[in-house]
């Protein structure tokens, strides 16, 4: 018996489906392994550089480590790394805290 055009073209749909679904799971998997904790990384380094305030101790991306001496609206801040030398960084070019100071106690 002869194969009619609707069975042929039936069979190419269900074929098709079936092999987009490897690419499917391949992206599922790209954005749990790699996607998501990036993202969720750069959320904690935007919450650290927030939090960033003056006699915080830090090392910037270069290898810099110094004391922040004022923190500017601009997105820089002024960072002593010697006795009377500062200097002027981007705030997202801080990559770590060392050690935090306590805010001042309000009266």
């Amino acid at each position: 018996m002869f194969v009619t055009p609707a069975y042929a073209q039936d069979a190419g749909a269900a074929g098709g489906l079936i092999s987009i679904i490897p690419f499917i799971l391949i992206f599922v998997i790209m954005y749990f392994l790699l996607i998501r904790p990036q993202q969720k990384k750069v959320k904690e380094h935007q919450a650290m550089v927030g939090a960033l305030r003056r006699g915080d101790q830090v090392v910037t991306q270069g290898g810099i480590i110094g004391k922040v001496v004022k923190v500017k609206e601009d997105g820089e801040a002024e960072v002593e790394i010697a006795e009377g030398v500062k200097v002027r960084v981007l705030k997202q070019t801080i990559a770590t805290v060392i050690s935090k100071t306590e805010p001042a106690a309000k009266e």
